[in-house]
């Protein structure tokens, strides 16, 4: 029966190799689940006495829009996205009734019923899982966490069969044949701690960090069968729980980790290769990846195309179209602004260690106030392209105080490698000194020069010399400093720049903006940036170097002031 299923036409359409219209995470999710429908997995299976009591209930639910039951009304997709979440079951030795997936994660345009397809999961849950089961939204504030409860609400009223079976409060609603309750929680007003989950929706996933959704999580430790069902659009921030969760979903399906393959994901983004050279301007497969709704609704898709002629028309709608109608994750330039982060992205690369042994290298340096973050750059040139390494530092005192102002994950990016904690609520300049010093060991490299901004850099500078390296003063001003950023920036756009992979890296080009004086030379302004740029700094000063070597050879000399 289960092949005859909406859900597994649909998959069976996701994997076909001639269809473009998905992106290749919905094709490897839908390719496992057909492994697990067709009775090929070890772990899962297909309760089909569930499914058959999943269609009976969505034949008694009617869609307040259409008219007509939700079994007629839902979308393919919805179909798909159920079936899994609430059919897919635990083989045990025990028999025990235990779903097989814990989460399950939508990354999905606008204007696809997401909160709505929640809506019919909640209902479905409430009318079948045991008595006195307690269910929750979170989301940024109340409005947005009530969305959820507006279209449960809806959805029953226009049922007949469903009133008299639903209490509907101002605070919640109550499922009489099972007295179970369902509430929504605002992350602004509600403590998310100290209730139990039997399943939980996070509603615009990409305005929240991981608090609520882990609160919610860890209340489900004691329940065999708990299910959090993780909804957004991307968001224009690089610190939402969202960002983890995709990342750990492909991880998953890429079968390039341990965590448990119970997670059911469906990812509407656009493939890699559309995300270079402004694809996003003329692919239609950009929308369909993203928004599977547009598919067969010609309509939305006609819509969604207008929002995209705009988007290129005006740089100031471009963010919002491209996050919330192409799931591409973009920070606005604005007038001020040096260079998109989608181009900076083409230009990443995996670390090579091997590559660097042998380099002859620059290093600029950046060092802040002591409380502040410092910044190291690692730079070559090689066969016409720039290739760069850049190093973070933090003080480790100040971890989570920088990452809430600067709504930045800190703690991740220490874990990843792309910056380093040390001193306590001051940078220990004595690391980044000896970091410096173990840089040609470590990576084969020889130093030709340092480049450093004066500002607080006196005594790590002068240790430097004293231990035989050749430094070199760099005026922060934008006779200088127009040099090294135009050619920054116009290697990038070439893609003739390469950077080891390094968020961090990718935030702080996000964040800056530049400077134009009266003579039309531009620098990185750190007052008029919109956070820390300080890696950027770091990369433009070590350029700078670089750079008069490849005009003037190595007898140069830079101007300090």
């Amino acid at each position: 029966m289960i092949k005859e299923s909406k859900a597994y036409q649909y998959a069976m359409w996701c994997i076909n190799p001639q269809n473009r219209k998905v992106g290749k995470y919905v094709k490897k999710q839908a390719e496992a689940w057909i492994k697990i429908a067709d009775g090929k997995d070890a772990e899962a299976y297909i309760d089909e006495k569930a499914y058959k009591k999943i269609c009976k209930i969505l034949k008694l639910m009617i869609h307040p829009d259409l008219k007509c039951s939700i079994y007629e009304g839902l979308e393919d997709y919805a179909w798909f996205l159920i079936t899994a979440t609430m059919c897919t079951k635990l083989k045990n030795d025990e028999n025990l009734d235990i779903r097989y997936y814990e989460t399950a994660l939508l990354e999905i345009a606008r204007k696809n019923y997401k909160t709505f397809n929640s809506a019919v999961i909640f209902i479905i849950l409430m009318l079948t899982e045991p008595i006195f089961s307690r269910f929750f939204s979170v989301a940024p504030d109340l409005k947005l966490s009530s969305e959820l409860k507006m279209a449960i609400r809806k959805i029953i009223k226009s049922s007949p069969i469903l009133v008299d079976e639903f209490k509907i409060l101002r605070s919640q609603i109550i499922c009489k044949i099972t007295d179970s309750e369902y509430t929504p929680l605002a992350y602004s007003n509600d403590g998310m701690d100290g209730k139990l989950a039997h399943a939980f929706l996070a509603d615009e996933a990409g305005a929240l960090d991981e608090y609520p959704v882990e609160a919610m999580r860890s209340s489900q430790i004691t329940l065999l069968s708990g299910l959090g069902i993780i909804i957004s659009t991307q968001y224009p921030n690089d610190n939402n729980v969202m960002i983890d969760e995709i990342d750990r979903a492909k991880k998953i399906l890429d079968g390039v980790s341990n965590l448990s393959s119970r997670y059911f994901a469906l990812l509407y983004e656009p493939d890699d290769e559309f995300l270079k050279d402004d694809l996003w301007q003329t692919e239609d497969l950009v929308i369909y990846q993203s928004n599977p709704v547009t598919v067969n609704n010609q309509r939305m898709f006609e819509k969604v195309v207008e929002k995209r002629e705009l988007a290129i028309l005006y740089e100031n709608k471009r963010e919002n179209y491209l996050c919330k109608h192409n799931n591409i994750k973009y920070i606005g330039l604005g007038t001020e602004g040096y260079i998109d982060i989608a181009k900076v992205k083409e230009c990443r690369i995996e670390e090579d260690l091997q590559f660097w042994i042998g380099k002859r290298v620059f290093l600029g340096l950046d060092l802040s106030q002591t409380e502040d973050n410092t910044a190291l750059a690692m730079v070559t040139e090689w066969e016409g392209k720039i290739y760069a390494k850049v190093f973070g530092f933090i003080p480790e005192d100040r971890i989570a105080i920088k990452s809430k102002k600067e709504n930045v994950n800190y703690k991740q990016m220490i874990k990843e490698g792309y910056c380093f904690a040390c001193g306590d609520e001051v940078i220990d300049y004595s690391f980044v000194e000896e970091f410096i010093t173990e840089l040609e060991n470590k990576y084969g490299v020889e130093i030709i020069q340092i480049a450093y901004d004066p500002y607080n850099a006196m005594s790590t500078v002068q240790k430097l010399e004293a231990a035989g390296y050749e430094c070199v003063k760099i005026k922060q001003h934008s006779s200088i400093l127009h040099m090294p950023t135009k050619l920054l920036k116009e290697f990038v756009l070439k893609k003739d720049f390469c950077y080891d992979t390094n968020k961090l890296l990718e935030i702080n080009f996000q964040n800056a903006r530049c400077t134009e004086d009266t003579n039309l030379n531009k620098y990185v302004n750190k007052k008029r940036s919109s956070g820390k740029v300080d890696m950027v700094v770091a990369l433009i000063n070590a350029i700078c170097l670089l750079q008069q070597e490849l005009l003037y050879g190595s007898n140069f000399v830079v101007q300090t002031c």
